[in-house]
């Protein structure tokens, strides 16, 4: 079986598919660009005219959204597993989460990013910073009372839906707000980040950088992902 193709920037959302990669024990081809990849990788254009990661194929299929990306992968390689079925009662909640990671989670963070490291700092927002760093600890606080009696999100096992918002704390790490999450979301982020295909992605991600002439930490004064968060 031809393995599949994930292209990716170190740290970017793409990290979702390449973590869902290691989870599944999927072969498949880690092609880093650098960042921004639209700027000084304009071959990529030929790939994703969007010009952003992920871009991923399996075969004839070609996906660029992250969170559909982990969907896919779930429920074509991890059925009942990493995917929940819609036989099981937390189908719907599963979905939710799913997309929850990346539409409630990771828009706020965006902009904190764009106006508090990626702009001319003469275009810097403080008060922008401020507001969506609220908006997104308010939306994180969604979780406190639904990890406090669990292990994982839903079906009582890991999944994809784990994956797409374990991705957003890892951006907020990133951004320095791991102090401020509330306990049960604090547990369930020092869960998620000692599993073993967390840990690989990264040093998967960490070497195939370096072997492919890429640096292996994010681009310049982000202090996390790329400038493709804000454009996706």
């Amino acid at each position: 079986m031809k393995p599949v193709t994930l292209h990716h920037c170190v740290s970017a959302r793409s990290f979702r598919p390449l973590w869902m990669l290691e989870e599944l024990g999927l072969p498949y081809e880690l092609k880093m660009l650098p960042f921004p990849p639209r700027a000084l990788a304009r071959q990529f254009l030929e790939v994703n005219p969007a010009g952003t990661v992920p871009a991923f194929f399996d075969g004839a299929t070609r996906m660029t959204e992250s969170s559909a990306i982990c969907h896919y992968l779930a429920a074509r390689y991890s059925p009942g597993v990493l995917a929940v079925d819609v036989a099981e009662p937390d189908f719907g909640p599963w979905l939710n989460w799913l997309h929850f990671g990346e539409a409630t989670l990771t828009f706020p963070q965006t902009l904190v990013l764009r106006y508090g490291r990626f702009e001319p700092k003469e275009r810097r927002q403080p008060q922008v910073v401020e507001d969506y760093t609220k908006w997104f600890l308010a939306r994180l606080r969604t979780l406190q009372p639904v990890l406090a009696g669990r292990e994982f999100l839903c079906a009582g096992r890991f999944t994809a839906a784990d994956v797409s918002v374990g991705y957003a704390l890892l951006v907020a790490e990133h951004l320095g707000f791991v102090p401020r999450f509330e306990p049960a979301v604090a547990a369930y982020w020092a869960r998620l980040r000692a599993r073993p295909a967390f840990l690989r992605a990264l040093e998967v991600e960490r070497e195939a950088a370096v072997a492919q002439g890429i640096s292996p930490v994010p681009a310049p004064d982000t202090g996390g992902p790329g400038q493709d968060l804000i454009t996706r």
